[in-house]
């Protein structure tokens, strides 16, 4: 399908039949009077034309702009071949990961589904991954935290690397500690970058809040306030004695604050469910964006154009020369 860019370019069609309107150009020029001209012309065998002069075009040169004159204008007007309809999906929604990597995820009480204890860390990694993997689409981010928290992973399409870098993550590379109100900071600042209004946050703690500069519950007020969605799980022991014990009333607390929902996991099966209901509480959401590309062709006329304009000038050069040899 061919459009043009330019519709009203087609207006200044008609701009050189105003040139016939138009009275002749006029121009006086300094000259002699003779009293006796008539006798020097007589005596000359030669008679004196008009005084006025107005230039003639040949046939070539008026076919020649009658051709030109309209593809320059069309050129002007912006011809363009519309392609197919091309339909992309972008994802509507950013999501950020808070893992809590601290010293109390190398316990060994998180239960498999075929009953055996593995490290907590490596529970979560597993079902983190599955997670991550049916986000196809979407944009993630990636934040761990202990006793300082760190961006592992910026928002970013690219799950596959989410992926692989919490499977290189450790336990207590980021201090034995739990800031869980600087990770809910840091990810406040992550979401800087996005310009996406649906922000959701999944924040997984196994501990006590006990080395944030930030109270969890003041971040969580700035949190509503950036309308960042907050999702809480608690995994570990409830009943542990100082830091080991999850807070789950803090995590209760964050969730209700931004409208979110609070989970706990007791175990791996518990875990694998709370981020399935995850995904039914916070489906996938895309927008559809719809562009047809465009080819330009104003090209072609302008080389026609052209074209033609240098063989009409090339015939009238080359009969001139022929009269000049004549």
């Amino acid at each position: 399908m061919i459009t043009l860019a330019f519709p009203w370019a087609l207006l200044l069609l008609p701009l050189p039949f105003l040139w016939l309107l138009l009275p002749p150009h006029r121009e006086r020029v300094p000259a002699l009077r003779f009293p006796f001209f008539r006798r020097i012309v007589e005596t000359a065998g030669s008679w004196p034309g008009e005084g006025a002069v107005v230039l003639s075009r040949s046939r070539l040169q008026m076919g020649t702009a009658i051709i030109i004159w309209p593809l320059l204008v069309l050129a002007l007007a912006r011809p363009e071949r519309l392609g197919e309809a091309v339909e992309l999906d972008k994802s509507a929604r950013d999501v950020i990961l808070a893992i809590d990597i601290s010293g109390s995820m190398d316990a060994k009480d998180f239960v498999a589904p075929d009953g055996t204890k593995k490290q907590r860390l490596e529970g979560v990694r597993g079902v983190v991954d599955d997670f991550i993997a049916g986000r196809d689409g979407d944009r993630m981010a990636l934040v761990v935290f202990g006793s300082k928290a760190y961006v592992q992973a910026p928002l970013t399409e690219d799950l596959q690397t989410i992926s692989e870098l919490l499977n290189q993550t450790d336990v207590g590379i980021a201090g034995p500690h739990t800031a869980l109100g600087d990770a809910i900071g840091l990810a406040i600042r992550t979401f800087e970058a996005s310009n996406i209004d649906q922000r959701l946050l999944i924040l997984l703690s196994d501990g006590t809040d006990t080395a944030s500069r930030m109270s969890p519950v003041n971040a969580a007020e700035i949190a509503r306030d950036r309308n960042i969605e907050i999702y809480t799980i608690g995994v570990g022991d409830p009943n542990a004695a100082g830091e080991n014990r999850v807070d789950l009333a803090t995590l209760q607390d964050i969730a209700r604050r931004t409208g979110g929902q609070y989970f706990f996991a007791e175990d791996e099966k518990g875990l694998r469910q709370v981020y399935d209901r995850i995904d039914q509480l916070a489906p996938r959401k895309v927008e559809t964006l719809s562009y047809r590309p465009r080819q330009a062709l104003a090209y072609l006329p302008l080389a026609a154009a052209t074209l033609i304009g240098t063989l009409a000038i090339a015939w009238l050069a080359l009969g001139s020369a022929r009269k000049g040899r004549a």
